[in-house]
């Protein structure tokens, strides 16, 4: 068992906190590959602003249809089953990437790889909440989240310095390994039906969901995902999109910019997770990591007129000249700005989250909901953006992006403040 009051470092101690934690790395180093991916998917195919919005809105298609059914079978059933199905579909998930010959076949393997994600993402983040203890559940979630964070940097860096040298095969190859060894770990270390089960009637069904949605507090949460998930979709979709396309970066120049955001989130977020537990008022840092990520999503369009201001930077390495022009230095600062905002926001905004669903003896059903709001932005996010960048320009449909997560953030702020989540009440054997 892991000693209370430790660090993050201490949870790797516990090794159910070691297989929860494969889980989460392998989903987000395939997570993060694959977007670069998408961005050579872009260019080999010629896809317009729309076709590279649905590839961000298939994801997340599957994944709000699913979430709300997931959710209460993993209330009721073993977890440890929806971990393990999960890391093998998103192996099947790296054989279609594989062997995809046009757009919509990209499209349909990343509406198979949604489905993955679900999975991991749902089944993962509950059952951390559920074995955490819960003067510690800031450090547990931060820490998860954390390693992820690793994980997606890894996924930028070694991702896209295989796709640059090896191709498409190998780097699938490669992600699928790493998947199998999550898999083998939660064989290993995870107790059968972790965190345990709920009885199916009191479980993630339609009375519970209207239950959580009666708390105004809940309810604030939800319309503040559903407009943060709609702009941070879009720079996650089309960011990389936007470097390679836009200004010629090779995949290794693409995995830096997200690198700088990944590592700043990696830092920093689970040392925030236990300032959240000790200080209190989470809903303040899910406001302020709004905010901060607003002013990154607004730093993005700028990177076209970056060339009348900041000079560009030749080098050589490995015998070959290299040269950064200065897009890469604005897109850089805007993600390392993201990172932060991330930071504060994520397991603040993921503890209360939890904090809602144990009252009533349904985690899941409340991440689920989370997600729910989550993806509703995420399917029309991507999409709307790509329209809007055909249809006008990058300048508005980031500022629009950026704008939608303001709104959200004030109306978030309106409905917290008259209902906030309570504090729990221990009861006794706690």
């Amino acid at each position: 068992m892991t000693k209370p009051g430790g660090g993050s470092l201490s949870l790797f101690k516990n090794r159910e906190f070691v297989a929860l934690a494969s889980t989460a790395f392998a989903r987000s180093q395939a997570y993060s590959t694959i977007l670069i991916a998408l961005a050579l998917y872009a260019d080999i195919f010629q896809t317009s602003g729309t076709v590279e919005g649905l590839f961000g809105t298939a994801f997340a298609l599957i994944q709000l249809v699913v979430v709300l059914p997931l959710g209460r079978l993993v209330d009721t059933h073993n977890a440890k089953h929806f971990l393990v199905a999960g890391l093998g579909v998103n192996v099947l998930a790296f054989v279609g990437f594989a062997l995809v010959g046009n757009a919509t076949d990209v499209i349909l393997v990343r509406i198979l790889q949604g489905a993955g994600a679900s999975l991991l993402w749902i089944t993962g983040s509950a059952v951390v909440g559920e074995l955490s203890p819960d003067a510690e559940r800031g450090r547990w979630l931060g820490t998860y989240n954390q390693v992820a964070a690793f994980s997606s940097l890894a996924g930028d860096v070694v991702g896209g310095f295989l796709l640059y040298a090896y191709g498409f095969t190998l780097t699938y190859a490669v992600l699928s390994a790493v998947t199998v060894l999550a898999t083998l770990s939660v064989f290993a270390y995870l107790r059968d039906n972790p965190g345990g089960k709920t009885d199916p009637e009191e479980a993630t069904g339609i009375e519970t969901l209207r239950t959580l949605l009666d708390r105004t507090a809940v309810r604030a949460l939800v319309v503040f995902r559903l407009g943060f998930g709609f702009g941070k979709m879009a720079v996650i979709t089309f960011l990389p999109i936007y470097a390679h396309t836009e200004f010629g970066m090779n995949p290794l120049f693409v995995a830096a910019i997200l690198a700088g955001g990944k590592l700043t989130k990696t830092l920093f977020q689970g040392v925030v997770g236990g300032y959240t537990d000790r200080v209190g008022h989470k809903h303040h840092f899910v406001v302020a990591g709004a905010l901060v990520y607003a002013v990154g999503t607004a730093m993005i369009p700028f990177a076209g007129s970056a060339a009348g201001v900041l000079p560009g930077i030749s080098f050589t390495a490995l015998g070959e000249s290299v040269r950064l022009a200065p897009a890469f230095f604005v897109l850089f600062a805007a993600y390392a700005v993201i990172g932060v905002a991330d930071s504060l926001r994520l397991p603040a905004s993921m503890a209360l989250f939890v904090e809602e669903g144990e009252h009533f003896g349904a985690v899941a059903a409340s991440l689920s909901l989370r997600s729910v709001a989550w993806k509703v932005g995420e399917v029309v996010g991507p999409f709307t953006v790509g329209v809007l960048w055909d249809a006008t320009s990058v300048f508005v449909a980031f500022f629009v992006a950026a704008g939608l997560i303001v709104l959200a953030t004030g109306v978030f702020v309106a409905l917290y403040s008259v209902d906030p989540t309570p504090a729990r009440t221990p009861v006794p054997g706690d």
